[in-house]
């Protein structure tokens, strides 16, 4: 800092604040809403249109949300040592939002093209994570830098930056669920050009507002390029073709973790070791750093608990709103994607309330550890209520939204008593030397949480789950007794048909293991199964998965019509669903779905029913609660006088 700044440090406060911060507040706003927005209907978008697995579409949602936390730390080195805060916040911003754009044309390419789709979403994927890279590490940094070191209005700028931040996490799911969680699948393209035009503002604001208004207390215009950086690192040609490469990277993980091998755990925890291992073989560290050093890793330890069971509000707890919660009012359906903006908007209520119980209790205020216990049990209770909330209750049958708000009022409780908490006690804790450092192993344990997150999400207790998807070529469907119109084939039905079931061969050679099943024959015979024709084509894309019930196909048997554009079958007695559903070019998808899926364990621990599946996350968070209480006081002696 300059001599000029130290001077002012001893200035006394003024009134207000500097214009730079609501510069800062708004871009950050708009981000938010975009990272939210997009958040609240990813994984409905993968399942209801992409029509991925639940448990596919789970360990997806992970792998993104966990690269999310995992590219700040190199976006964060490039911009500290090459760029500087603006530049690579804009860089960032622009990243994230082709990402959403790409987004937008692939949901609106899906019906017609899926391979490209299937392409566009990793690519949209991977351009949302390289650009967050660059533009979450950099904003927050500033807000200090606005004021002198000793100026009063510090943490009162953090608190409405942070304001800041939720309003942007209420506002993108409410408007992102309007626009995209209607019910008709091709409707989520204007969520993700929606979210495309948020960040687009973000980036407008920073180019427009930031050389004039955001400035430290000598006059300097904060986040510029550092004056030691080369020309060669500033070549629009290498920053391009890096971004570019950066990307690449990270699709190719992202595609690599899903489709591949699932690696990505195992790099997050090798970091972990490598991280550590460099840390404590430091022989420079003394005793008390070390022990110090200790807390930050068993507290970043117990974080991983605590964020793979809360993240689930945008995977498994998503499927909850959309599938078991009541959210018809008579009037209007609550968008299952709208009950992500309830954290924030409890966030920004409950906040102050936390901040004065903390100072009324005074000296009987707990210690850090401590409150980072009870924002696990806190957790804890949240998933207690809403498992009791489902107990007992049959498949199918709807419950009140009152026991999901519930959950996240609580959830949003424990979070105020362990998120600030925990990053506080990093920078706390840390010499100075390796607070970066520290800061990489909170950010590596926030990830493998998120990581965790998708896994545990795919443990959801599903009440069909797809067996097998193949191609058909329309040419190669040939009736038997009676026809269809399918695509360009046209045919007729000389009579009523009673039910029909398929007859398939799927052929699979060895050196193709790795690619889709192609069905080589398809017959269609007469039989005595129930035959369930659907005329309505958004309806073929919305079948999955509690549409399939008794009620549900009754209602759609409509025997003898003469277009229909989507049929479905029951095979092997009622225990499975064939579904053959119109494609392009005379290509279309035959898909097997189990209605009686074998339930899954967890270490032994089978998942029959929603309530067993939340008593897991009751006895995760429970037991680790417990054992951080249990520790608590002895870690408090490691600290050596840090609260």
């Amino acid at each position: 800092m300059s001599n000029s700044t130290n001077m002012l440090a001893e200035a006394p406060a003024t009134n207000g604040h500097p214009k730079g911060l609501y510069v800062l507040f708004a871009t950050e706003m708009w981000e938010r809403f975009n990272y939210y927005g997009m958040r609240a209907i990813l994984i409905l978008f993968m399942t209801k249109a992409l029509m991925f697995d639940k448990a596919f579409a789970s360990n997806l949602y992970g792998s993104y949300t966990g690269l999310v936390y995992l590219t700040p730390l190199i976006g964060g080195f490039i911009s500290d040592r090459f760029w500087g805060n603006q530049r690579s916040i804009i860089v960032g911003g622009l990243l994230m939002a082709i990402g959403e754009f790409v987004l937008f044309g692939c949901a609106s390419l899906y019906q017609s093209n899926s391979s490209l789709a299937t392409m566009l979403f990793f690519s949209g994927l991977g351009f949302m994570i390289a650009g967050n890279g660059f533009f979450k590490p950099n904003i927050s940094s500033m807000v200090g830098q606005l004021y002198p070191n000793s100026d009063r209005r510090k943490d009162a700028a953090y608190t409405i930056f942070y304001m800041g931040i939720n309003l942007g996490g209420a506002i993108g799911p409410i408007v992102c669920g309007l626009l995209g969680d209607t019910g008709n699948p091709l409707d989520f393209k204007w969520a993700f050009l929606a979210g495309g035009i948020a960040m687009l503002i973000s980036v407008l604001v920073q180019l427009v507002l930031h050389t004039k208004y955001v400035k430290g207390p000598d006059g300097e215009i904060l986040g510029m390029t550092p004056a030691q950086v080369k020309k060669q690192w500033l070549n629009p040609i290498y920053m391009a073709v890096g971004l570019l490469a950066f990307t690449g990277i990270t699709i190719a993980i992202l595609y690599a973790d899903a489709k591949v091998f699932p690696f990505l755990s195992y790099l997050l925890l090798a970091a972990v070791l490598f991280i550590g291992y460099a840390i404590f073989s430091d022989k420079a560290l003394s005793k008390i750093e070390k022990e110090r050093l200790i807390v930050v890793f068993v507290a970043s330890f117990f974080v991983v608990f605590f964020w793979s069971a809360f993240e689930q509000a945008g995977a498994s707890l998503n499927f909850f709103a959309d599938e078991q919660t009541q959210r018809d009012l008579g009037f209007w359906t609550i968008p299952a994607s709208l009950f992500q903006s309830l954290n924030s908007i409890f966030v920004v209520s409950f906040a102050p309330i936390f901040a004065l119980v903390w100072v009324k209790l005074g000296k009987n205020e707990p210690a850090a550890l401590t409150k980072m216990a009870i924002g696990l049990l806190l957790l804890c209770v949240g998933y207690i209520i809403i498992g009791f909330g489902v107990k007992d209750v049959s498949p199918g049958i709807k419950v009140s939204f009152m026991w999901l708000t519930s959950m996240y009022a609580l959830h949003t409780w424990g979070e105020l008593c362990l998120s600030p908490i925990g990053l506080s006690l990093v920078n706390k804790l840390s010499p100075f030397r390796l607070a970066s450092l520290m800061m990489a192993v909170w950010f590596l344990a926030n990830a493998a949480a998120n990581k965790f997150a998708g896994v545990l999400s795919g443990y959801y207790p599903e009440e069909q789950t797809k067996e097998a998807s193949f191609t058909v070529a329309t040419k190669d469907i040939r009736a038997d007794s009676t026809t269809f119109e399918w695509g360009s084939l046209t045919a007729t039905r000389n009579a009523p048909v009673s039910g029909m079931a398929w007859e398939y061969k799927a052929s699979k050679k060895a050196e193709e293991s790795k690619k889709a099943d192609t069905i080589t024959q398809l017959t269609l015979v007469t039989t005595s199964l129930n035959y369930v024709n659907i005329n309505d084509s958004f309806k073929a894309k919305r079948i999955y998965p509690e549409v399939l019930r008794d009620k549900e196909l009754e209602r759609l048997k409509e025997v003898g019509k003469q277009e229909p554009k989507f049929v479905s079958h029951l095979l092997d007695g009622g225990k499975k669903l064939g579904i053959l559903r119109e494609g392009e070019n005379g290509v279309n998808s035959f898909e097997i779905w189990n209605l009686y899926p074998e339930k899954k364990f967890f270490l032994g621990y089978k998942l029959n029913t929603l309530y067993d599946f939340f008593m897991l996350f009751v006895v995760m968070s429970g037991m680790a609660s417990i054992i951080l209480f249990a520790l608590s006081k002895r870690l408090q002696k490691l600290m050596h006088g840090v609260r």
